[in-house]
């Protein structure tokens, strides 16, 4: 190991942003290369065996070019299709972000849990298995959202997005009484890594208060103990930021707080 490790990120679109923050915060030693498919984007749209025939050779030219010490897969749908396959293609660590339903289903006080997801993460079997070994008696309903994520990086883009139309993907997720406390969904995992972006608009649409878990900060200590201990200061070096579709992100201001107030190239 280097004692300046390179973390590669890689997820469709902007929401792997939400899990580079947590991970840079664990490890400012470390220099950062940030890619978004966004050619693809968004993976939810395509076939499993288009989403594998994706990723699998493009993480080969990244690694070729970018040498990472790890890569984090910052994407729900990626991670429960792509994982396997890229580990037994290639010999660099892989950190992937799945649903949160262990831990979820751990703290549920009102057994409720939903889980707030793309359509293909929450009809995929990994995502079942994750409710039939972790549920432990909790009723888990699965919302698949068809556009909360473009929503996400709309309005991370300065575009305007409505309350309705967040609230038209959010709703579903809240399942019983609202009067009874004791009778209603009280955890929401955000299966998703683009949803974080909206999480104070999330929180003040939800029709009661709920737990909301982001799997950011477990996916950073992974990482890092991955990596082993920091090296010391912060990396010298900035941080690289790709879009797939080879244009210029134009966010800079946007993106700087997202990579530990580093320059973004």
């Amino acid at each position: 190991m280097t004692n300046s490790p390179t973390i590669l990120v890689f997820d469709s679109g902007l929401g792997g942003l939400t899990v580079l923050r947590e991970v840079v915060t664990a490890r400012p030693d470390a220099r950062f290369v940030y890619v978004a498919d966004d050619a693809f984007f968004p993976y939810g749209h395509h076939s499993e065996d288009e989403i594998i025939g994706r990723v699998v050779p493009l993480m080969g030219e990244l690694i070729g070019t970018h040498d990472p010490d790890l890569v984090v897969i910052a994407c729900n749908t990626a991670s429960t299709l792509v994982l396997s396959h890229l580990r037994a293609a290639y010999s660099v660590p892989f950190v992937g972000t799945v649903p949160a339903i262990k831990p979820a289903c751990a703290q549920s006080r009102t057994r409720r849990v939903s889980v707030l997801g793309t359509k293909g993460t929450v009809k995929r079997e990994y995502t079942k298995a994750l409710i039939r070994d972790f549920a432990q008696g909790c009723e888990v309903t699965l919302v698949g959202s068809p556009e909360l994520a473009s929503l996400a990086e709309a309005a991370l883009g300065g575009k305007p997005v409505s309350d309705g139309d967040i609230l038209a993907e959010l709703a579903p997720c809240f399942v019983g009484d609202a009067a009874d406390a004791s009778a209603r969904t009280d955890t929401v995992v955000l299966a998703c890594t683009h949803y974080p972006l909206l999480l104070d608009r999330l929180k003040r649409l939800a029709p009661w208060p709920v737990d909301w878990i982001d799997p950011a900060p477990a996916i950073a200590r992974r990482v890092s103990d991955l990596l082993g201990p920091p090296s010391g200061g912060a990396a010298q070096s900035g941080a690289e930021m790709i879009f797939t579709s080879n244009r210029v992100h134009g966010l800079s201001a946007t993106l700087t707080p997202f990579f530990g107030g580093r320059a973004v190239a």
